[in-house]
């Protein structure tokens, strides 16, 4: 007598739909809470630019799910940041929050997909930094630091910027200076976790929990 060979149950659209909506979801929850532990790096740039790994969690899912899921994870935690703590920038900081965070997620994760590789992850992460470092600067000179510039005088800001750098004595050269580096020295560190965690946290994030 012929017994019927047993067939792995089949994983539907629908159920990595699901699955990748869950995730999203936990990352960007641990994104905002880890948004909550912000440190200054005062040799670099002025104390109000303060720095967070909210964005290694999301790094690892864009890694694991594609960097559609990144963005998704980007935009809930903005959102999820903005019920908490609400906004005193009228959005601007949560809009720029989003924008730099995508320059650095979206070409990392892009970049990994075509070759899942150390090599390619390591590559990935460097482009990714290099267009945070160039994306921040554009955005804080055209953007934050004219918003900041309504609420304090911008001789006041370029002044904190010349107490670092005394080159500093403008919008631009404090972007170039002061904010570039900041990002810059960002990217390396989130860069350099998300590399250690990857692989003990990726299988989970994959559906595979052995």
């Amino acid at each position: 007598m012929k017994t019927a060979a047993l067939k792995p149950p089949t994983v539907t659209v629908n159920s990595q739909k699901t699955h990748t909506v869950v995730c999203v979801g936990m990352l960007a929850a641990i994104s905002t809470i880890l948004m909550l532990f912000e440190f200054p790096l005062p040799f670099i740039a002025p104390s109000f630019y303060e720095l967070d790994f909210s964005e290694v969690p999301i790094l690892i899912g864009a890694f694991a799910l594609g960097p559609a899921a990144g963005v998704m994870a980007e935009i809930v935690k903005v959102l999820l940041n903005l019920i908490i703590n609400g906004t005193d920038t009228a959005f601007v900081g949560e809009f720029a929050n989003l924008l730099m965070g995508c320059l650095f997620v979206v070409p990392a994760s892009l970049i990994y997909q075509k070759k899942k590789s150390r090599k390619s992850a390591m590559i990935g992460l460097s482009i990714g930094t290099v267009c945070l470092t160039i994306g921040a600067v554009f955005v804080n000179a055209l953007i934050m630091l004219p918003f900041y510039a309504n609420v304090m005088p911008l001789e006041a800001i370029l002044n904190l910027g010349a107490a670092i750098n005394p080159k500093i004595d403008s919008i631009w050269s404090f972007a170039i200076i002061a904010v570039g580096p900041f990002n810059l020295v960002k990217g390396i560190l989130v860069s350099a976790l998300t590399v250690v965690l990857y692989k003990h946290i990726s299988p989970i994030l994959k559906g595979r929990h052995s």
